[in-house]
């Protein structure tokens, strides 16, 4: 987006008549390609003279079925992104449609575009890392995103002291597979290291962690963690499944025990952890039985939150060719239950916090409710404030609590 402002275009939203829409795709399900394909043809009704360009990972994985759509001007497979305006200059003079896809699986080191991936006021998400080498037997993304590439530090560390210079108080970092951070350098150097060099950072008050795969959390690396103050007790670690049979078949490399214990550490090392994660449920073969072993697994561990995936066959993996698959359904019902038992947990866990003074990093302002969230993300509303308290961390008091949020009041000094 910044090459495209610096060379003088103006970005609308993509409900507005344009000249050039760009559709970067997405390919974690067959429904995000179905999407994908109806947002193409959607903004070429918006303007049918203008340049639709295709990009991302769903034209990654799927370069003959977008071929066939007549309202694509340009297809870039996700390596071109960085050259984007570039390509779309050279068709506006040559006018001969193009299609550039570099093998993502070749490609071995980390495609920097020099700019912040995505920044709301109060917050930064810095990509670190791309690719993944896990290779799960329901996950295209590895097909779609290639092999693990790390950033340079020194190329990440730039980026938060220029975005702390804006004012930003907190950076979540992430990536396809976060953990791997650092594999592919020959120096060793992994993510507890970045994190510790970002912490260093002056202007930078928290340092938040996306989704991390649970085995890279050990005794070592904890003792590390818990020295960084401007680390966010919120961990998204991803399970998928209660039951040690279906993370086979999913080709998970852990089993619920080791979960388990890693559950127990961060417990140990954070007091005041709260700790999300994903479940797929209907998995191919999933019988009633495994669905009860995830039922209940989750039950013991309490999770904060849970999202809830209901498991959609996706062309190209492993997963999409395996027998029983199971009905539509059936996979509505599991979902349900779970879901049920997220909102209970995240209900109980808020209710503990009734009366405690805790800091909240406001966002934004709507309809006279502030909303900002506490260091381990639980959202806080503060109602009838008349002073400006965007991006300010200020301390307040929990007074009620809701399922998906808690009602805080301020605290004066």
């Amino acid at each position: 987006m910044q090459e495209f402002l610096k060379k003088g275009y103006e970005i609308v939203e993509n409900t507005q008549k344009a000249d050039i829409y760009i559709v970067n795709t997405c390919t974690v399900t067959n429904m995000s390609d179905r999407k994908s394909r109806q947002m193409l043809r959607r903004v070429k009704e918006l303007n049918p003279k203008a340049i639709v360009v295709a990009s991302g990972c769903y034209v990654q994985v799927a370069k003959k079925e977008l071929e066939n759509i007549k309202e694509i001007d340009l297809i870039l497979g996700n390596n071109e992104k960085n050259k984007i305006v570039g390509y779309i200059e050279k068709y506006i003079k040559d006018k001969n449609n193009q299609l550039e896809i570099e093998d993502v699986m070749q490609t071995k080191e980390f495609v920097d575009f020099g700019e912040v991936t995505y920044t709301e006021k109060t917050r930064a998400v810095i990509k670190i890392q791309d690719g993944c080498d896990r290779f799960c037997s329901y996950c295209i993304i590895p097909y779609a995103r290639g092999r693990v590439r790390s950033r340079k530090p020194e190329n990440v560390i730039s980026e938060i002291e220029k975005i702390s210079k804006e004012g930003i108080k907190e950076v979540v970092i992430t990536g396809i597979h976060v953990a791997s951070y650092g594999k592919d350098f020959k120096e060793k150097f992994g993510l507890i290291d970045l994190l510790e060099e970002i912490n260093k950072l002056n202007g930078i008050e928290r340092i938040r962690l996306s989704s991390i795969e649970p085995t890279i959390i050990d005794e070592e690396f904890l003792e590390r963690l818990t020295k960084l103050e401007k680390i966010c007790p919120h961990f998204h670690l991803s399970l998928q499944s209660g039951c040690d049979e279906t993370l086979k078949r999913m080709n998970r490399r852990y089993t619920t025990t080791k979960f388990k214990e890693i559950i127990g550490l961060l417990r140990e090392y954070y007091n005041d952890v709260i700790l999300t994660t994903d479940v797929i449920v209907g998995f191919p073969g999933e019988t009633e039985e495994e669905f009860n072993k995830t039922y209940k697994f989750l039950e013991e561990i309490k999770f904060y939150k849970m999202h809830v995936f209901k498991y959609s066959q996706r062309k190209g993996t492993k997963a999409a060719e395996m027998k029983n698959q199971i009905d539509g359904k059936v996979k509505e019902e599991r979902s349900h239950k779970l879901l049920e038992l997220s909102d209970k947990n995240e209900l109980e866990y808020n209710q503990k916090y009734i009366g405690e003074e805790v800091d909240v990093l406001f966002e934004e302002e709507k309809e006279g409710i502030y909303k900002g969230h506490l260091k381990n993300y639980i959202l806080a509303y503060l109602e009838n404030c008349d002073e400006n308290l965007e991006n300010k961390i200020i301390k307040v008091k929990i007074e009620k609590a809701e399922k998906d949020h808690v009602v805080v009041r301020k605290v004066e000094m």
